[in-house]
């Protein structure tokens, strides 16, 4: 995880709470939870309309923790700063 002590190495990888949400579309995963014909929505099996229903939910859920977690700041990893010539591949040193 992220280090708040100055010096120390700082991943991009931080915890957020809003990250569970993402555990959501895997209950489509647990077969014996939607494995049945009724009720039908729309003459369509339950079988069926809940794995479509699970898909938006797990739009919804992406989208969300997208939105939530993308004004989190991650600070670089304390080092020299990289100059752009040195991460051109055409660059001859």
């Amino acid at each position: 995880m992220s280090s708040d002590k100055p010096g120390e190495r700082t991943t991009g990888l931080v915890f957020s709470p809003w990250n569970l949400l993402l555990l959501i579309p895997f209950i489509v995963l647990f077969t014996p939870l939607y494995n049945r014909e009724t009720p039908q929505l729309f003459g369509m099996p339950f079988f069926y309309w809940f794995q479509f229903a699970v898909i938006f939910v797990g739009v919804l859920a992406t989208i969300t923790v997208y939105r939530m977690t993308r004004k989190t700041p991650v600070r670089p990893a304390a080092g020299e700063a990289t100059d752009v010539d040195r991460l051109d591949e055409g660059s001859a040193e």
